[in-house]
């Protein structure tokens, strides 16, 4: 009956560890931080960013946001923080800009590309930035007649 009782027991450890390790993996879950540097761009508006939202070069995803906050230098602007993979070398003369996917879609970070031979480091930051395009001020504006 123990040794019953010690197979029923281990396989609940094995399963509940499996549980535990797909639950990181579906999740997306880092336990470690990742292999990721970290970079900043300044934007006017990120309406409708979250934190998570991907970053992608041509349509493939090559890190997360990672927080947003206001920019403590100047209130009217917002600093996005990106965690960009470390593979991944972005030139000092990217673009960054807050796009859709899709109609109603997510938001997200796309980075356009220069021809620069200087890359950023952890810590730099994106001087070029396009903010999201507001569709709630652009509708308001139509029908005040303000286009």
């Amino acid at each position: 009956m123990a040794k019953l009782e010690m197979m029923v027991g281990a396989f609940m450890i094995v399963g509940i560890l499996c549980l535990g390790y797909l639950s990181i993996k579906l999740g997306k879950m880092e336990l470690m931080g990742g292999d990721y540097y970290t970079v900043s761009a300044k934007f006017d508006s990120v309406s409708g960013l979250k934190p998570g939202a991907r970053v992608e070069i041509a349509g493939v995803e090559v890190g997360k946001v990672d927080r947003i906050e206001l920019d403590p230098k100047g209130w009217d602007q917002a600093l996005a923080y990106l965690k960009i993979k470390s593979g991944t070398r972005i030139g000092d003369d990217v673009i960054a800009s807050v796009r859709t996917s899709g109609i109603i879609g997510d938001k997200f970070i796309k980075l356009k590309p220069g021809g620069s031979d200087h890359f950023l480091k952890n810590n730099d930051t994106i001087r070029e930035t396009e903010s999201a395009i507001d569709i709630e001020e652009l509708v308001s504006k139509f029908i005040h007649g303000k286009v």
